[in-house]
C-alpha cells in the first residue's frame, strides 16, 4: 500500500491506495474505504529483462592444425575468490575453473574444452583487470 497526506482547504486527509485490478482501485480517505472505478485501464508496468550474448572468456592461439591452446581471459574486472584447479590439472569442458566478483557479484569461470591447466597465473585474493589471462587450457 501507498500512503499519502494531503492538505486541501485546510482539511487534512491521510490517504492509502491499496489494490488495483484494471480499471478499479480501493483507496481509503481518512479510515473510510472506497472502490473508485477509472476512466481508462492501468496496465501494470512490466520489468525488462536483459538479453545479452554470452561473455567469451577465452582466444584460440594457434598452435598448429587442429589444435589450439586456450587462453582463459577475465570477462571483467575484478577479484579472485576461489580457484579450483592447480598446473596441470585435467578438465574437462564445464568443470569449475575459479570464483571471482565482479560488481558485487559472484561469477563462475568453467572450461569451455577439454584439456590440461597450464599457466595459473592468479590467487585467491588478487584483484584482475578485463582481459586479464588467468590461466591457459591445453
Amino acid at each position: 500500500m501507498k500512503k499519502f497526506s494531503f492538505k486541501i482547504r485546510g482539511n487534512k486527509y491521510d490517504v492509502e491506495i491499496g489494490d488495483v485490478q484494471k480499471d478499479t482501485v480501493i483507496i481509503e480517505v481518512n479510515g473510510t474505504e472506497y472502490k473508485v472505478q477509472l476512466d481508462k485501464e492501468l496496465k501494470a508496468a512490466k520489468t525488462p529483462v536483459l538479453k545479452r550474448s554470452p561473455v567469451s572468456t577465452h582466444k584460440i592461439l594457434q598452435a598448429g592444425k587442429g589444435s589450439g591452446t586456450f587462453k582463459v581471459l577475465c570477462p571483467l574486472p575484478g577479484n579472485i575468490m576461489q580457484v579450483f584447479v592447480k598446473n596441470g590439472d585435467s578438465v574437462k569442458k564445464g568443470d569449475k575453473l575459479l570464483v571471482y566478483e565482479a560488481m558485487k557479484m559472484e561469477n563462475t569461470v568453467t572450461a569451455e574444452r577439454d584439456g590440461k591447466v597450464k599457466g595459473l597465473s592468479v590467487n585467491p585474493g588478487d584483484s584482475v583487470l578485463q582481459d586479464t589471462v588467468l590461466m591457459e587450457i591445453v
